[in-house]
């Protein structure tokens, strides 16, 4: 079984080519939908969060609230790594175990969609990486308009990643999303199909 990282810089459209991965029938693991479900409360993980943070890091309905938090994380590096030193074991625990259940089903290909494959990951560990890319100012706008971030959280989230031409360089398939959604969808079929040869 081949097991594929699918990265991109934020806000690139990786989630887009992840989805059509999924429709078309490949198993995919999203890493932030597991830190999601992780972070959800009574998750051994929540807990360990609440303790090292404190309940100020909740929103009213006991939750963790997520924008208060990313602010956090940007502005604190040792914060920032303490909740990587709770959260990535655990991940990494749940996507093993969600890479061999489909290893058991006979299953051929398995994409796991880790934003910070670079950041944060083993690059190493795969046996090919999907880098999704867009032109930087194409981002930014992403981030504002859709996303409803100000423009100095934007542009820390883009700092806080490497230079996308690192990424482009280490990648084994480039998907270009500096097109509409049909482009993207064919420029994705395409590398679909060279997964499947």
């Amino acid at each position: 079984m081949r097991i594929v990282a699918l990265t991109g810089s934020v806000a690139a459209g990786k989630s887009t080519v992840g989805g059509l991965f999924r429709a078309w029938g490949t198993t995919v693991i999203d890493a932030d939908a597991l830190v999601r479900e992780l972070q959800q409360p009574g998750q051994r993980v929540f807990d360990a969060i609440v303790t090292a943070f404190g309940p100020g890091i909740l929103d009213q309905s006991g939750a963790l609230d997520r924008a208060a938090m990313r602010r956090r994380m940007l502005a604190d590096g040792q914060a920032k790594r303490r909740l990587e030193a709770i959260v990535h074991p655990a991940v990494e625990e749940r996507r093993q175990a969600l890479v061999e259940a489909a290893r058991a089903r006979g299953e051929s290909l398995v994409i796991v969609d880790i934003p910070l494959l670079f950041e944060a990951a083993d690059p190493g560990a795969y046996d090919g990486i999907i880098v999704v890319d867009a032109p930087t100012p194409e981002r930014r706008r992403r981030m504002l308009h859709d996303r409803g971030l100000s423009a100095h959280e934007a542009d820390q989230l883009i700092a806080a990643q490497l230079p996308a031409a690192e990424k482009r360089s280490r990648a084994t398939w480039i998907i270009d999303n500096d097109g509409d959604r049909t482009m993207l969808e064919s420029r994705t079929r395409a590398v679909w199909d060279a997964l499947h040869h």
